[in-house]
């Protein structure tokens, strides 16, 4: 049956079971819920620089297939950076945005960008895209942090590819953090030890809550925690409170809230959301600065909660060399480009040749420094 491509004008525009049906077991950041409530929080649309444009493909009626897409006037919270693409091309008086990018706003999880059961259908979505820069509508495209089935079919469709790496723990059936601590060496273990001791003898106690146990105080002081982390870096948080607080009601048993207190006063929080498999550290702050306190509440809360409730992955996000030595393994991560300009795709595909061996070494280094024992 001949296949229907066309662009709507938001995820709330579309059923929700029909958007869930079709990305059925996928992590929560694609689910309807979180695409809906960035919408209706207005962190994305209206003057974000963020307009959400799904792509839908429909047959007999039916939706099979779906790109989480997005009308980019900038390149903030994207976490793939392209600010010397944009600049170059300003500097040659030509325009970069706006583009078309495939992701979840403000998050660096890995998933599925051509959403369907069928490859046929996943290849007739990407060309839908890449006819969209053809036709000279859009300078560019790109999708980021796509799953291996997706990235198949933009290699194939000669899309440029970009690596990048990330870092994940991995919950080898550990009894108990004592357990994964023994599989380090025993530099590292002396080093987390004495870091979660300082937490203990600053007179800080640690709570772990999720679903509906989280209530509107304990949101109100996460929310000052992770505004006190942007102003720190002179910058804006791209989240409101009323995006924080939708989702907690849309998917409540898959949020996790890590509250530091001293003194019965709370002074530091760190959000994350889960699902059967896998942990993902999303934001964190603090009110007051005790040493330590960030590798507590957002890497040995994290893995602890994993082993308790029997959690594969521990997905620590971007960036963060210094996870290695929490156990944390590097792992690639890609994202795809489809550039309209012949001489910058050109360019930019000669950089992206000579990055890759950049990364590979920096894999390979990081490899070299893997904390745990030698056998």
């Amino acid at each position: 049956m001949e296949l229907e491509i066309k662009i709507e004008s938001g995820i709330s525009r579309i059923p929700s079971r029909d958007w869930n049906a079709l990305v059925e077991s996928e992590s929560p950041f694609l689910s309807y819920e979180f695409l809906s409530a960035l919408e209706q929080s207005n962190c994305v649309g209206a003057t974000s620089g963020w307009q959400p444009i799904p792509v839908l493909a429909y047959q007999d009626s039916v939706l099979v297939g779906a790109v989480p897409l997005y009308l980019k006037e900038h390149s903030y919270g994207e976490y793939v950076f392209d600010w010397s693409w944009a600049n170059a091309y300003q500097a040659n008086g030509l325009a970069y945005y706006p583009k078309l990018l495939s992701a979840i706003p403000f998050t660096p999880v890995s998933g599925s960008r051509l959403i369907s059961h069928d490859s046929h259908v996943q290849g007739a979505l990407a060309k839908f895209i890449s006819e969209q820069i053809d036709n000279s509508l859009f300078p560019s495209a790109h999708i980021l942090f796509p799953d291996e089935g997706s990235s198949k079919v933009l290699r194939d469709l000669g899309w440029m590819e970009r690596k990048g790496i990330q870092f994940r723990w991995e919950n080898n059936s550990f009894k108990d953090f004592e357990a994964f601590l023994s599989n380090l060496s025993h530099d590292k273990r002396k080093k987390i030890r004495q870091e979660r001791k300082k937490i203990h003898e600053a007179g800080i106690s640690v709570t772990r809550i999720s679903g509906n146990d989280i209530n509107e105080r304990n949101w109100e002081f996460f929310f000052k925690c992770y505004e006190s982390t942007y102003l720190q870096h002179r910058s804006s948080p791209y989240l409101n409170i009323e995006f924080f607080q939708i989702l907690n009601e849309l998917i409540p048993n898959n949020i996790l809230l890590v509250i530091a207190e001293r003194d019965g006063h709370p002074v530091a929080s760190a959000l994350n959301v889960y699902d059967k498999t896998t942990l993902y550290g999303r934001y964190w702050g603090a009110l007051d600065y005790y040493p330590g306190l960030h590798f507590e509440l957002c890497y040995y809360q994290g893995q602890e909660f994993c082993i308790e409730n029997k959690l594969q992955f521990f997905e620590g996000g971007a960036q963060g060399e210094h996870k290695l030595a929490r156990g944390f393994h590097p792992r690639s991560t890609n994202s795809f480009h489809y550039i309209g300009n012949p001489s910058f795709k050109a360019a930019i595909g000669e950089y992206l040749k000579r990055e890759e061996n950049g990364v590979d070494d920096y894999y390979d280094e990081l490899e070299n420094r893997a904390p745990f024992k030698k056998y």
